[in-house]
């Protein structure tokens, strides 16, 4: 196991940013960069035993993860879209900057994703890891409360990449923190990722209006385009679904739980820890797989809709529409404005505690 720190440039306004490889004793490595704690890089084996990149990135361009669509990177502090960023809390209204048409998206313009985090390396019983953390004070993109967050990442030698997350707030504020890592088990985003086969546990998944921002519906997934129950190609229904940028609804793992007056679908949170599997991709050219574990209400499907071909990517190809896609695990989008969804809510006292796990492997077939 070995963890090796390297510059990687330095931001427009002057940052210095690092890497950092993580390798494991299999020879497998994730690469991280302080700059929005993006994962740059995910090198796997597939069936033959030969590593390949699964993530679109750059080796050395930093420019190409401030100008990227959140390649790799982490979120925050409210993932996913807010309303008109717009949003009301003890009775206070708040406006944050809007930077999605008119809607707010991953925090606004300088989210935790367009960041430089402090990064402290370190070796875990379980691989080599990274504590990542940010010092959000009040007021910094409209939002209230003075939050500290910390991230750690670790990579096993199973090929596990888990993600744990903790904030903490002097005033109620709003959170919900994911990474908006791409994924394509194939070749790492040169081609398309309609063949990849998903399966999503997900009996129901929140409708959008035209800006992407729910409508406030729980709607069973049953004879849609986003029943991915059984395993299906990704491009089986996309065209049908307009493409794919939509929260599904993960079962709950508590047997007890029984929903409130007004849900329609089984939800809970469950308790920080406690990972249910939520998605399992596979690839067959590669026979690499994906699993995607975690304790959220919610991940994000989203098939790289608006990718068009303007990023270059490793050995001189580009990132075209479809070509990757994401698993982000969080509450729902605009939770803030949806009293029945899980509260993203964070008091002073309380902890936000979540964790994710990226499990890597190659079927059996």
């Amino acid at each position: 196991m070995s963890i090796e720190k390297r510059p990687f440039g330095t931001t427009r306004i002057g940052e210095a940013v690092d890497s950092y490889v993580l390798t494991n004793a299999k020879g497998a490595s994730v690469t991280i960069l302080s700059y929005a704690g993006s994962i740059s890089r995910i090198q796997v084996p597939d069936k033959h035993g030969v590593l390949g990149d699964v993530v679109p990135g750059s080796d050395d361009s930093l420019t190409h993860f401030e100008d990227s669509p959140h390649f790799g990177a982490l979120v925050g502090r409210v993932a996913n879209r807010i309303a008109k960023g717009q949003f009301e809390l003890d009775g206070q209204a708040y406006q944050i900057p809007v930077n999605n048409g008119v809607n707010s998206l991953h925090g606004g313009p300088e989210g935790y994703s367009r960041r430089v985090w402090q990064v402290e390396p370190h070796h875990s019983t379980h691989g080599p890891a990274l504590k990542l953390s940010i010092d959000d004070p009040a007021g910094h993109m409209g939002y209230p409360g003075h939050v500290e967050v910390r991230v750690i990442y670790t990579w096993s030698d199973s090929n596990v990449l888990r993600i744990e997350y903790r904030a903490t707030t002097d005033a109620a504020t709003p959170i919900n923190l994911t990474n908006h890592v791409y994924f394509n088990l194939k070749d790492g985003g040169k081609t398309d990722i309609r063949s990849h086969i998903l399966r999503l546990d997900a009996d129901a998944y929140t409708p959008v209006d035209d800006t992407l921002i729910p409508t406030g519906e729980i709607r069973s997934v049953e004879g849609t385009p986003f029943d991915f129950r059984q395993p299906k190609p990704v491009g089986a229904e996309i065209d049908e679904a307009g493409g794919y940028d939509h929260n599904f609804v993960l079962k709950s793992d508590n047997p007890e739980f029984e929903p409130e007056a007004g849900y329609n679908q089984n939800f809970v949170l469950r308790s920080p820890g406690r990972l249910s599997l939520a998605a399992m991709v596979e690839e067959a050219a590669t026979g690499r797989t994906l699993e995607c574990w975690t304790d959220e209400p919610g991940v994000q499907f989203y098939t790289g809709n608006f990718l068009d071909g303007k990023l270059k990517g490793r050995d001189g190809g580009v990132y075209e529409k479809q070509h990757a896609f994401c698993l982000e695990t969080q509450h729902f989008p605009d939770s803030v404005n949806h009293d029945h969804f899980p509260s993203t809510i964070l008091r002073p006292g309380e902890v936000f505690e979540s964790t994710t796990e990226y499990r890597f492997g190659v079927s059996a077939g």
